[in-house]
């Protein structure tokens, strides 16, 4: 059974190589619909594969220094409590395996529509962005933007409600809510924030489910060995493939796995 894990980890890892989305939006549905985990087991399993396998990226990032660290920052400043706020409120309700997946499905089939939806319209949400996005001045372009703390602080705290339920939501929703704040961040800049973002917020989350007792290691032990890999192989194949295409077909599959969330 854990060979399973190792392909579908392969599978994920390629997606997210070639890609930069799909971590949380297709492991997730993939270990509750084709392998049968639990929902809290799935999320929580999930979390700490973001956070794991997501680390590589951010420290290539760091490295070249294309993090823009005071917009992380606002970032986390929301997520991370919103994060550990959620991981209290699920303690203290204690939910049964069946109550969570009630609960859980809509919420991660929404979150699924959503970034199916981000992936088809990014460049329309930037550009609306553009249109109310304050400017920075000439003395300021090397910095690219102008830090909106509240917002940013806002944005946070949502996603990190969301990531701590569904995993789903430190990728494209983050991504595409970063171009609506700050249009004119360059794509490696805004990457880069993304992932640097979702590492903290999706290790407190997921030693968070750790304590609730919802993390299955073995399982994740495979999918690592599995995605690890197949991440490398995928962001070879970046290059050779239609974005535009990649992005379309990976929408339409992101609405079909959270109709059927929803039809379950």
């Amino acid at each position: 059974m854990l060979f399973e894990y190792i392909v579908g980890g392969a599978l994920v890892g390629t997606v997210v190589g070639a890609t930069g989305v799909g971590g949380g939006s297709l492991m997730t549905p993939l270990l509750t619909l084709v392998f049968g985990l639990p929902a809290q087991v799935a999320v929580g399993t999930d979390l700490l594969f973001a956070s794991i396998t997501k680390l590589s990226g951010a420290v290539t990032h760091w490295r070249r220094g294309n993090v823009q660290w005071s917009i992380t920052g606002w970032l986390t400043l929301g997520s991370v409590p919103a994060a550990l706020g959620t991981i209290a409120a699920l303690q203290g309700w204690h939910p049964e395996a069946a109550q969570f997946g009630a609960f859980v499905r809509p919420a991660l089939a929404a979150a699924l529509l959503l970034t199916a939806a981000g992936l088809l319209f990014r460049s329309q949400i930037q550009t609306l962005g553009r249109r109310f996005a304050p400017q920075p001045d000439s003395a300021r372009a090397d910095v690219a933007n102008l830090v909106r703390p509240l917002p940013t602080v806002a944005v946070g705290l949502v996603i990190g409600v969301m990531v701590t339920l569904t995993s789903v939501g430190a990728g494209v929703i983050g991504v595409v809510a970063l171009l609506y704040l700050y249009p004119t961040l360059t794509a490696k800049r805004l990457v880069a924030v993304d992932i640097a973002h979702a590492i903290p917020l999706t290790l407190v989350a997921g030693l968070g489910h750790v304590a609730l007792g919802t993390v299955n290691w073995p399982v994740l032990g495979a999918l690592l060995i599995g995605s690890v890999p197949a991440i490398w192989l995928g962001a070879l194949l970046a290059d050779r493939l239609p974005e535009r295409a990649l992005r379309v077909l990976l929408a339409a599959m992101l609405t079909l796995i959270g109709t059927r969330l929803v039809l379950v």
